[in-house]
């Protein structure tokens, strides 16, 4: 069998190249990082990322990282521009010009489309005194480095670079804002993420749905209730309807030898059942149903205010959690 020490020695070395330069970024950052990040924050439109080839993907994912994190972004392709897209471009926006030569011929004609218009201009590049680079009211320099790839020609330790440098930008404006788990989620709905960050009141089923009987429901119309509604249980009201208990099929079990036809719900009901807050993360109502906080596992959770009076707002099936990818 052919060794592959060789391969990893190579990935090794690719791998700590990159890790150095990085290092040697951190360390370069000065007050032009912070006046850039000023220019990006005031944009009263959207921040414009721009860059041809490999430094285009870099764009594209540096766009994507500050849309998701609260600052309006959108990728635009600089070949595109110099065909119409420029309109994508306007006097309220900032563009950031991704170029690791500062030489790219397709970004000439959005370069200066921006000074035309007075259009704040960000670059990222190893040459600040390139066509890009004395172009820009700020420029975010790139230390110049050798590639990883050992042969100086293929964008790898530069990529690295850009994207970092990118993220940085999207994360400090992102603290500055104050931008939380919450607003994260609003950007995330779907996905394993947006599952991570779903609250019990994302997924829970209220309204008519809810599987609810008084206390002096007959066990007849109760047992109705629960094969309607379909969860395995039927919450209980008293007078003033609050939720006085919850009818499981341990319940059932546990008075079939009594006449359980003729008994009322609040007979056969148990009392002070468990709830959980609607404004918590789904993520706890899984790890309470699945007995993780040391009480018994339940299928379902009844959700109310904590220590409000009234009906349950809602209820949380495990079965809802495991359809959106918890459990």
């Amino acid at each position: 069998m052919t060794s592959t020490t060789p391969f990893i020695d190579t990935a090794r070395q690719v791998i700590r190249t990159e890790a150095e330069a990085l290092m040697t970024l951190a360390d370069a950052l000065d007050d032009t990082f912070r006046t850039s990040v000023d220019l990006l924050l005031n944009a009263k439109g959207r921040v414009i990322v721009t860059g041809i080839g490999k430094s285009g993907h870099i764009a594209r994912k540096i766009a994507a990282t500050f849309a998701s994190t609260g600052t309006p972004a959108q990728f635009v392709h600089p070949a595109e521009a110099s065909h119409g897209d420029l309109g994508m471009v306007t006097r309220a926006d900032v563009v950031l010009a991704i170029s690791n030569s500062g030489e790219a011929p397709e970004l000439a004609n959005i370069i200066a489309f921006t000074r035309r218009f007075d259009i704040p201009l960000v670059g990222i590049t190893k040459a600040p005194n390139s066509a890009l680079g004395s172009q820009c009211d700020v420029v975010l320099q790139l230390p110049d480095l050798e590639e990883a790839c050992g042969t100086g020609v293929v964008p790898t330790t530069s990529t690295t670079l850009t994207l970092a440098m990118g993220d940085a930008l999207a994360v400090a404006i992102m603290k500055h804002r104050a931008f939380t788990a919450e607003h994260f989620r609003d950007f995330h709905p779907g996905g394993k993420l947006g599952a991570q960050l779903a609250r019990v009141s994302d997924l829970m089923h209220s309204g008519a749905a809810l599987p609810l009987v008084s206390v002096n429901t007959p066990m007849p119309e109760a047992l109705i209730e629960i094969s309607q509604k379909g969860f395995g249980v039927v919450g209980v009201l008293d007078d003033a309807g609050s939720l006085a208990g919850i009818i499981t099929d341990g319940d059932l079990r546990r008075h079939m030898s009594n006449r359980l036809l003729d008994l009322t719900a609040q007979d056969v009901m148990t009392t002070s059942p468990r709830t959980i807050d609607p404004s918590v993360l789904a993520q706890e109502a899984v790890g309470i149903m699945n007995g993780l906080t040391g009480e018994r596992p339940v299928t379902c959770l009844f959700a109310r205010d904590p220590g409000a009076d009234g009906p349950p707002l809602g209820l949380i099936h495990i079965h809802d959690c495991l359809r959106v990818g918890l459990g």
